[in-house]
């Protein structure tokens, strides 16, 4: 219990600070307007990493996004780890959807024009998916300049199993990887044991440092034509009674569909919501959900290329 409360206590000072800072500023519901439109920024003059996703270095800039909206608490998690690790003279740049984006996965607005506003120093909102802030934040805030890394989340509720297929949280990361960024999506696992916690986030809070840290240091990523980046999920349980990290597949969760329950309005009129299944049933052992469920931070390698290279050779014995 010692080492956890000496693990969180730097993120809680930082915490307090966002959470003073916003408190100041008065951010208020999430929608923008033209007076808003975002000014051009000043050229950086600092040398950064380039992209090489190494500590130690003199300056690291990281950027951050998630799927869950600007104002979302995991949101402030996740900007006290980036700050954590970035360092005191390294910086960390905020470029969230203004709006809930949970679910649009690696969702692309090219059909119609995005908003974009700074709402403080390195911070700004964009009316977009997290694959949108991610591209707003590379060309348009840091004007093309490299972040070292880009974080998305902490995601209110878990990614791993097929959620990772719907997730604007690992969208954002995957946008990331495609632009050649080292990324990582996080998200926390919520269930009966984090609704008693006085923060649902605690896992993330106690071990998020420590899991980036983990991979930026064994220079985890490689320079494919789909680059590798990081599915990491933090289990719902207690952060002193996480059991560690584990390597882990992308699970499947086994008559959990999403589907459609009907309504009808005080008007007469039907409309639908979408149904999701049970989100506390096991996947296969040593994938993702199981790891999660069983107190594990799981860390899923994953890249943009759906190819089912096992049916390959199979599907040309058949057709070629």
């Amino acid at each position: 219990m010692g080492k956890m409360k000496q693990a969180v206590a730097p993120l809680a000072a930082r915490l307090a600070g966002i959470a003073a800072d916003k408190g100041r500023i008065g951010l208020p519901h999430c929608g923008l307007s033209r007076s808003q439109l975002l000014p051009p920024p000043a050229p950086c003059t600092k040398q950064w990493a380039g992209g090489q996703a190494r500590l130690g270095r003199v300056f690291m800039r990281i950027l951050v996004t998630n799927d869950d909206g600007i104002n979302a608490p995991g949101l402030k998690v996740m900007e006290a780890i980036a700050a954590e690790i970035a360092g005191p003279k390294g910086e960390v740049w905020v470029v969230a959807p203004a709006f809930e984006q949970s679910g649009v996965a690696h969702k692309i607005s090219y059909t119609h024009p995005m908003m974009i506003a700074k709402l403080e120093q390195r911070r700004y909102a964009a009316e977009g998916s997290p694959a949108d802030c991610v591209l707003a934040g590379y060309y348009e805030v840091l004007q093309g300049g490299r972040p070292d890394l880009v974080l998305s989340g902490v995601n209110r509720g878990n990614n791993s199993a097929e959620n990772a297929l719907y997730s604007g949280t690992v969208g954002g990361a995957m946008e990331a990887a495609l632009q050649g960024l080292p990324a990582v999506a996080l998200s926390q696992y919520m269930g009966p044991r984090t609704e008693e916690m006085s923060d649902p986030f605690e896992p993330a809070i106690a071990h998020g440092v420590g899991v980036i840290r983990a991979l930026l240091e064994r220079g985890l990523w490689d320079a494919g034509d789909y680059r590798l980046f990081y599915n990491v999920n933090f289990p719902p349980v207690p952060g002193d009674h996480v059991r560690g990290m584990k390597v882990c597949a992308q699970g499947y969760r086994k008559d959990t569909f999403f589907g459609v329950e009907p309504h009808i309005s005080p008007s007469g009129r039907k409309f639908l919501w979408i149904k999701g299944g049970p989100q506390h049933l096991p996947t296969a052992e040593g994938t993702d959900a199981a790891a999660n469920l069983d107190g594990w931070i799981s860390v899923t390698p994953m890249r943009a290329d759906l190819t089912a290279h096992d049916a390959i050779e199979a599907l040309r014995e058949r057709l070629e």
